[in-house]
């Protein structure tokens, strides 16, 4: 059984929680998301594997889970990755928020997600249990992609792209 760190608002520890159960009840727990980059500015996008328990055949970002108890966020970050998309490279956290979002299987994602960059250029061996296709993609395509098809993404990639233009582009004051 895999657990998930229960926290509040604030990304305090509340307590854990079996993964499926958290997310059936939508309990506010944590998470890392990893954008990774290669140097020509290209996104990398994982499509996740179709046995996936949600979200499955849909695009999302390079990895994304849950640090286990215990975990530091930026450890889970790098394993995951690894665990995924078979890649290694240095991740800097970029930004933190909640969100919550009903997904298919009756689930709810509801995370306190820490958000990592990361660039590399290494080619990519996905684990085919967690990732049915992979593709690079410059932002601006992604942004046409997304509008036009956003059945295709998952909804927390789709929220997470929204912070990341927010957080990473502040809109310029007059």
């Amino acid at each position: 059984m895999e657990y998930v760190v229960l926290v509040d608002s604030n990304d305090n520890e509340i307590g854990t929680m079996e993964k499926n159960e958290a997310h059936l009840e939508g309990r506010l727990h944590r998470a890392v998301s990893v954008f990774v980059f290669n140097t020509k500015t290209q996104l990398l996008l994982q499509q996740r594997s179709h046995t996936k328990y949600h979200s499955g055949r849909l695009w999302t970002n390079t990895s994304c889970s849950h640090p286990r108890p215990g975990e530091p966020v930026l450890d889970a970050a790098k394993r995951r990755l690894f665990e995924e998309m078979g890649i290694k490279c240095e991740l800097t956290e970029a930004y933190s928020f909640v969100y919550k979002a009903v997904l298919d299987n009756n689930m709810t994602e509801y995370e306190f997600d820490h958000v990592f960059i990361g660039i590399c250029d290494e080619q990519p061996v996905p684990n085919p249990l967690e990732v049915a296709d992979w593709k690079y993609i410059d932002t601006s395509d992604l942004a046409t992609e997304i509008k036009e098809h956003p059945e295709l993404y998952t909804e927390w990639f789709k929220i997470c792209i929204d912070q990341w233009h927010a957080k990473l582009f502040p809109p310029k004051k007059h």
